[in-house]
């Protein structure tokens, strides 16, 4: 498998995955309101120290990229959870656009710009909260001697 996914991230594709689907049931809690302030806390949070300790612990080549495609996966499940949950996430009714927007377009392509929208945030978050976690590891991996990629 040389050149392949799992050389150049440390980790394989299901991997990538299994580690991205973490953050999944944090989303479901919000947008079922199934959690208050500490249940939410520690499902954003534990996902992430599982992030860093597998990628710190695997010694992988590239923390950040590994850790910035796990976010991107994160931030694209993250998105189709959103719009699989979006009716029960607005129980009275979906968002609509305000101020001079407001009305302008027909309630179809205004749910349809919402969702759009909405799935774009989901997938900037999941990139961002990779590349910040990414940039955690990395520096940890080059400050802590015995995290680094063995020779």
């Amino acid at each position: 498998m040389k050149g392949g996914v799992r050389p150049s991230l440390g980790v394989s594709l299901p991997g990538i995955l299994g580690l991205a689907a973490l953050g999944v049931p944090r989303v479901v809690a919000h947008d079922l309101g199934l959690v208050g302030p500490a249940g939410n806390a520690l499902l954003v949070f534990v996902p992430l120290a599982i992030w860093l300790a597998i990628v710190l612990w695997r010694r992988v080549p590239n923390p950040f990229l590994t850790l910035l495609m796990v976010g991107l996966v994160h931030g694209v499940l993250l998105g189709i959870t959103h719009q699989l949950l979006w009716t029960e996430a607005f129980p009275g009714g979906p968002p609509s656009l305000g101020g001079d927007l407001a009305g302008t377009l027909s309630p179809a392509t205004e749910a349809v710009v919402l969702r759009i929208f909405a799935f774009g945030s989901s997938l900037l978050t999941g990139v961002l909260t990779g590349a910040a976690s990414g940039a955690v590891a990395w520096l940890l991996a080059k400050m802590v001697p015995g995290l680094r990629r063995r020779k």
